[in-house]
């Protein structure tokens, strides 16, 4: 990324994002009724005895984890955005709490997992920490869009200056600039798209 800051303005409001496209909320999808699902219980699950469940505590490390490494790649992008820089930070820090919050309230939940209560404060939280990851990525979305408009403003102007060459050897150095311009840009939608 540019170290100085695209000239390109945002018409979007940082505070106030909402899943607008529908390949997003197709990604999406799956986590949210996963999350929905928990809360689907019986009043009375079961009269048997309650134990601890084992595989909760190895899907509260791997959301952990998961988590840890969407903050430690989000810190990244924040440390290198020229734009929403504040707004990053603000989204890495809410992940953040909402990951201890859903540590806390799923390890009560182990305990017990067929206590109602507990079962509904755990999908608040992981409710939560899905509001927020999401948030999260959408503000990075944004930066990369952003970034994009910058190399496309740059390809555009490159592309006026080879409309108004008025020398062989001014056109051919021009449209080395436009083929690099244009590779570049084809390489970050590429990217982009990955």
């Amino acid at each position: 990324m540019s170290t100085k800051g695209p000239s390109i303005k945002l018409k979007i409001d940082p505070r106030d994002l909402q899943i607008q496209t529908f390949t997003v909320e197709k990604l999406l999808e799956p986590l949210i009724i996963q999350v929905t699902t928990l809360v689907n219980c019986p009043e009375n699950p079961s009269s048997k005895k309650k134990g601890r469940s084992k595989r909760a505590r190895v899907l509260l490390a791997s959301v952990e984890k998961a988590t840890w490494n969407l903050l430690d790649k989000g810190e990244k992008i924040a440390k290198e955005a020229a734009v929403l820089k504040e707004e990053l930070h603000a989204a890495l820090a809410d992940v953040q709490k909402e990951s201890q919050a859903l540590k806390v309230s799923a390890e009560a939940f182990t305990s017990d997992p067929c206590y109602l209560p507990k079962r509904q404060a755990v999908v608040q939280a992981a409710r939560s920490l899905l509001t927020a990851v999401t948030r999260l990525l959408i503000l990075a979305d944004m930066v990369d869009v952003a970034y994009l408009l910058e190399h496309l403003t740059v390809f555009q102007r490159t592309f006026e200056s080879l409309r108004n060459v008025s020398s062989k050897s001014d056109l051919q150095k021009t449209y080395q600039k436009f083929r690099k311009d244009l590779e570049n840009l084809d390489y970050l939608a590429y990217k982009r798209q990955q």
